[in-house]
């Protein structure tokens, strides 16, 4: 239909159809002119949200629409993944030209919203096979560098004041995905219901605020074609103000799960690939954002993966209704327990 794809991004034929024709008139109106039909195709992945490149003329864009059916209760917040991207552009966080935000369902069935198309490389692997060691260890770099000034970002000035409730944000967390584990209405996991007990018992006492991003992972950023560095930080449905090292600790899990739970690198050889050890990634996060330690750093380690768990619980359920954004989203969803299991025994080497 159109030129490939970003670098590590999969394109197909609409799992969710777009109607072409109602997508036409409001690219016209809101957007951009064009003649003829746009092209529409949707990236397969990890996304909750239903995910396009649309192409109009000469020009390419992303649209990002919740998805059909019934939908748990506060997920799928795409006018505040419009918002905080908007929020940032001129800041030192990446992010795409924010274009379009439809809340109308009638236009196109669910609400949308539209951005540049931004063009680069998605990778998926943690471990970033096929680069010299010297090259992962800039990716890495660069990698830090950009979530560090994620929560370095001055939210009061970037109009993101009310963007969520100021402290006790985990535990309010812990009682959100509690909720939504809970209302996913398929079979329980022992471990997540030992964890529903154990969190709130051992909150941390220290609270910060600062913007997070919810799901700050690898596969969530698109990097220059040929050079180590993030061009935008895509995937913002989870965003609010919280705590800054519950946000670090998410990424953080990248070294204590394994491929098969949940792209992680347990396991591998670090020094090898020139890849920081979670301790030295730890330690650049810490020296980028003035810090000398990161206090309570296991729970949220235990925290983040039960907060996974309970989201892939949920695509695991939306994928039994037929509500899934990806063709592999049952697979996924199955890594829930897995993920689990790790998060109660590492919950039980930190105490009762």
């Amino acid at each position: 239909m159109t030129e490939a794809a970003n670098v590590g991004a999969r394109l197909a034929a609409p799992v969710h159809p777009i109607d072409p024709d109602a997508l036409a008139a409001y690219l016209r109106a809101h957007v951009a002119p064009f003649r003829g039909t746009p092209g529409i195709e949707q990236f397969q992945g990890g996304q909750s949200n239903p995910t396009y490149r649309i192409t109009a003329g000469d020009r390419q864009y992303i649209l990002r629409r919740k998805p059909p059916g019934k939908l748990l209760p506060s997920a799928h917040a795409i006018e505040r993944e419009y918002r905080v991207m908007k929020a940032l552009a001129g800041t030192d966080v990446p992010v795409p030209r924010m274009l379009a935000l439809c809340e109308d369902a009638s236009v196109l069935g669910t609400a949308f919203y539209l951005m540049d198309y931004v063009r680069g490389r998605v990778l998926w692997d943690p471990a970033m096979p096929g680069m010299t060691p010297a090259q992962r260890s800039a990716h890495y770099e660069e990698i830090n560098r950009v979530i560090a000034a994620l929560h370095l970002v001055d939210f009061t000035a970037a109009g993101l004041t009310d963007f969520g409730r100021h402290g006790q944000y985990v535990a309010r967390q812990v009682a959100r995905w509690s909720k939504q584990y809970a209302a996913s209405g398929i079979a329980p996991i022992p471990a997540m219901d030992r964890l529903i007990e154990w969190l709130p018992r051992h909150l941390p006492e220290g609270d910060e605020t600062a913007i997070v991003h919810g799901d700050f992972r690898l596969d969530n950023l698109i990097f220059h074609p040929t050079e180590p560095r993030v061009l935008a930080v895509l995937d913002w449905e989870l965003s609010t103000l919280g705590h800054p090292l519950s946000d670090f600790a998410y990424l953080a899990m990248t070294w204590r799960l394994a491929a098969d739970e949940f792209r992680g690198m347990r396991g591998t050889d670090f020094a090898a690939l020139g890849i920081p050890t979670e301790a030295e990634f730890a330690a650049a996060y810490a020296r980028r954002t003035g810090r000398t330690a990161l206090p309570d750093f296991e729970f949220y380690l235990v925290f983040n993966m039960f907060r996974i768990a309970a989201i892939l619980h949920g695509v695991l359920a939306r994928a039994l209704q037929g509500n899934a954004a990806s063709d592999d989203a049952i697979a996924n969803g199955n890594r829930a327990r897995l993920v689990a299991d790790v998060a109660w025994g590492l919950a039980q080497r930190i105490g009762t």
